[in-house]
């Protein structure tokens, strides 16, 4: 990256605190913007225009990089759909056009993979975005953010306003939710095999049947390209970010039992849902656009999850 790109920035980060929030902000400040700007939900409501204008009043602004956003595993879409919608939606609309009103030059926009149609031929590419609906636990979240790329190409096409979109798939690493409701896959198995382990259970029961695929990207590679996106890119078309790596369910789980030490019975119960079929990305427009490539290898990655979350039982154990 480009220390002189960043050394003139007013940066700021919606979401920084975060999973992915909190990596973007400890990258940004290794390149020592200008200023950089964190506000946190008790400050401003970004559902609330007022407060959002407030915002962009209170920070005057050259970079947005937008990541706020209410997320969590199938069960809290499931739960939760109408505020996943109207939260997300509200956020991005308001942020974006604050952020246009208040004459800011670039904005980074990052949605989610939950945006694809639930049948996208794999690997996703970004011309099959809008191909059909996206699997139906969390289309009113993948839809509400799929609206950030609408209006940042209708801004570009009617203001010039520079602002990018960025799809990442599936991330994780240390620093992420190990809530039971909120979790995505990886940190609900990791937290299922510890548990079982510690309490010396036989077995655990996993969702669905196994037979579903992901794709992961690790939190730091993820913010890697959040950076160089930033920089480099200008284009209206939305770009992927992912490793290129599929992985089944059913061996993710065993793979992470393995990590953690649980060597019981995995016990899938089919009457919980899969969610969409398979995930895996093409990101061959991130590298060749602005030469993004993932670097951490899944279980290094997957390692120092597990690690990160023990020394965070160990401490609030103490």
């Amino acid at each position: 990256m480009t220390a002189g790109f960043w050394t003139g920035q007013r940066v700021l980060i919606t979401g920084a605190s975060g999973f992915l929030g909190s990596h973007v902000v400890r990258a940004v400040k290794e390149h020592s913007p200008k200023a950089l700007w964190t506000p946190s939900h008790r400050e401003f409501d970004l559902t609330r225009e007022t407060e959002v204008e407030r915002l962009f009043q209170q920070h005057p602004t050259t970079l947005v990089i937008h990541l706020a956003a209410e997320v969590g595993g199938i069960e809290a879409n499931r739960l939760h759909p109408g505020s996943f919608f109207y939260r997300n939606l509200m956020m991005g609309t308001l942020v974006m056009e604050q952020a246009r009103l208040a004459g800011v030059e670039k904005f980074v926009s990052v949605g989610t993979i939950c945006s694809y149609p639930k049948h996208t031929p794999v690997p996703f590419q970004e011309k099959d975005l809008w191909n059909g609906y996206p699997e139906e636990t969390n289309a009113p979240y993948g839809l509400a953010k799929k609206m950030q790329l609408v209006q940042a190409q209708a801004y570009r096409a009617q203001y010039g306003f520079r602002a990018i979109h960025l799809l990442p798939v599936n991330l994780y690493g240390p620093g992420d939710s190990f809530d039971p409701i909120l979790s995505h896959v990886i940190p609900a198995l990791i937290l299922k095999c510890l548990e079982a382990k510690e309490k010396g259970s036989p077995r655990i029961h996993a969702w669905g049947t196994g037979n579903a695929s992901r794709e992961f990207l690790f939190v730091e590679d993820a913010a890697r390209g959040i950076l160089l996106a930033a920089e480099r890119y200008d284009k209206t078309d939305p770009v992927n970010l992912g490793s290129g790596m599929e992985i089944s369910i059913r061996d993710l789980t065993a793979r992470i039992a393995e990590a953690v030490g649980f060597q019981g019975e995995i016990v899938w119960d089919a009457s919980k849902p899969d969610g969409q079929p398979r995930r895996c990305l093409d990101t061959s427009r991130a590298e060749a656009e602005f030469g993004f490539r993932a670097s951490t290898p899944f279980l290094e990655g997957l390692a120092r999850t597990v690690a990160w979350y023990r020394s965070t039982l160990e401490r609030n154990r103490s």
